[in-house]
């Protein structure tokens, strides 16, 4: 009876089976430590990452658009409409917005609170005929929520909406001085154009493909499931709360009760209309 080859039995199973090693060793194939964002990978693997739920806004949210709007200081306002808006020229925005045509989208606290928004503005069409077709991209967030990437996860988000409505290039209005805004534009690869106090931004944007509507499919409706498990829990905090008789404020004071300066309305600002929309600092 030939004896079996143990030697030859041991290299087959050490080739089909992986080694078996401890979660984190950096040293064993396929068991790389994931505490953080492997280096080099592609750039929907780090948008995953590093994902934000950002949910679609409709007329019903009109009430808190404005609440967001009005809550910043003078000065965020004048970087996001280029000019010191008054709560009735904000009102008047955000009544103008088109929902139907423009796309609006927002990111919630735990307490639903409207902390960051974004503005992607589509020119109207003529006769249904458009070349070269572009949207604009304005952008709030709260100042207490500075700093955690709220702005650029706006902004990727409405790049991949653009692109899968087959826009060509996204355009960025700002002054100058919101370097923050510009900055983002240029990291995303923009071509920044210098006017005196006005700086323009053109993204060229890829054609869609599945994988962008795949993509935009998943986050949306992730983004939707979040919104509701945070209702969920709020509805049930608030019940806890107001049988224990405890009152709970999160909402950002309203800039209505600020005393700021005002322009008069004048013709073609972005008081009066929903595109073009200016840029305000992320």
């Amino acid at each position: 009876m030939e004896t079996p080859n143990h030697h030859a039995t041991s290299d087959l199973v050490a080739e089909l089976v992986p080694p078996q090693c401890g979660d984190g060793d950096a040293l064993c194939p396929g068991h790389e430590d994931r505490s953080t964002p492997p280096a080099k990978k592609s750039p929907l693997y780090e948008r995953l990452w590093t994902w934000v739920p950002i949910r679609a806004l409709a007329p019903r949210h009109r009430d808190r658009i404005a609440e967001h709007l009005l809550s910043l200081p003078p000065h965020d306002l004048y970087l996001r409409f280029g000019y010191i808006a008054s709560p009735t020229q904000v009102r008047k925005y955000v009544d103008m917005l088109d929902f139907d045509r423009d796309e609006v989208f927002g990111i919630f606290n735990r307490h639903l609170a409207l902390i960051a928004m974004a503005h992607l503005a589509y020119p109207p069409s003529s006769a249904g005929l458009v070349t070269n077709r572009m949207a604009e991209f304005g952008v709030s967030v709260l100042p207490s929520r500075r700093g955690r990437g709220y702005g650029s996860q706006l902004f990727d988000h409405a790049v991949l909406h653009a692109r899968n409505r087959n826009v060509d290039a996204l355009f960025i209005h700002a002054l100058s001085e919101n370097d923050a805004m510009l900055k983002i534009a240029r990291r995303a690869g923009a071509v920044v154009k210098r006017h005196a106090n006005e700086s323009e931004a053109w993204l060229s944007l890829p054609d869609d493909n599945l994988a962008s509507h795949l993509e935009q499919a998943f986050v949306d409706q992730a983004a939707e499931l979040n919104y509701q498990f945070k209702a969920q829990a709020k509805g049930l905090q608030d019940l806890v709360e107001s049988a224990l008789g405890v009152t709970h404020d999160d909402t950002p004071k309203a800039q209505k009760e600020l005393p700021i300066p005002s322009q008069p309305d004048r013709p073609g600002s972005t008081e009066t209309k929903a595109w073009p929309t200016s840029s305000q600092k992320p």
